[in-house]
């Protein structure tokens, strides 16, 4: 699965570790969703989805999608 999650991030000045204190989440656990190694459980997309003020689908993508 694709994502925007480092492009929304930077549009904002947030660092990793500012984002994943967000979401309750490891700096680690933000990483690994913007290098494609995790993919985030529903409620953490949905929760991303509601930070950035976007719908899950404008920030992940499937890659199978063209």
């Amino acid at each position: 699965m694709k994502n925007r999650l480092k492009v929304l991030r930077a549009e904002r000045d947030w660092t990793q570790a500012s984002l994943a204190n967000e979401l309750e989440v490891s700096r680690q656990t933000v990483n690994a969703i913007e290098t494609g190694k995790y993919d985030p459980s529903l409620p953490l997309a949905f929760k991303l989805a509601r930070l950035f003020g976007q719908p899950i689908e404008d920030i992940f993508n499937d890659c199978e999608e063209s």
